[in-house]
């Protein structure tokens, strides 16, 4: 019974990519950005939770992050858990809505994120490698097994190269995007 996969491949090199696009949605650019709270949990009824649990987060404008909490009781918890995640933004409480400003990224700040989004991008590319070194070798015991013959592990071997090739494309892509925003905004 032949091991190989094509679609199981596809959907594993394609959560690297996501999980890349992940990622980079957290780093921080000039731009408010509602994934950047995605990291935060606040303590709230004796339990730690997601901010999107207990608050609604939307960007009003393109400078400014505004958290609707839906219990009053949790707005201190929910400011505290911001803080606690060290992201850099600075909290001020109106009622039930907590406003977050997005400072300006001075040339250093910048320079981190960029290469913190280019490390970010290495690690999903080792995972797509990751991926083809699986596949070659589920390849490889297909030929031993006398499941596949050498020349259709040839050809197999190809397509899993040319899938790498594309989603290692698409990953350099998402990080220069990224860089390129972290840098001129």
């Amino acid at each position: 019974m032949p091991q190989y996969d094509k679609a199981d491949i596809e959907r594993r090199m394609g959560g690297a990519v996501e999980s890349l696009k992940g990622d980079l949605g957290g780093l921080r650019t000039g731009r408010a950005n509602t994934s950047l709270l995605d990291p935060v949990v606040c303590e709230v009824y004796g339990a730690m939770m997601p901010l999107s649990q207990v608050a609604t987060v939307s960007a009003p404008e393109p400078r400014m992050l505004s958290v609707q909490v839906w219990d009053k009781a949790n707005v201190a918890a929910v400011e505290k858990g911001i803080t606690k995640a060290n992201l850099g933004l600075n909290p001020m409480t109106d009622g039930q809505t907590v406003r977050l400003p997005m400072p300006d990224l001075n040339e250093e700040r910048r320079k981190e994120l960029a290469k913190l989004a280019g490390e970010y991008g290495e690690k999903a590319k080792i995972a797509i490698r990751n991926v083809r070194r699986d596949a070659n070798e589920s390849l490889k015991a297909d030929e031993k097994a006398k499941d596949i013959s050498e020349d259709e592990r040839k050809r197999l071997e190809d397509e899993v190269q040319k899938l790498t090739d594309s989603h290692v494309a698409d990953t350099d892509a998402a990080v220069e995007k990224k860089i390129q925003e972290i840098l001129t905004q």
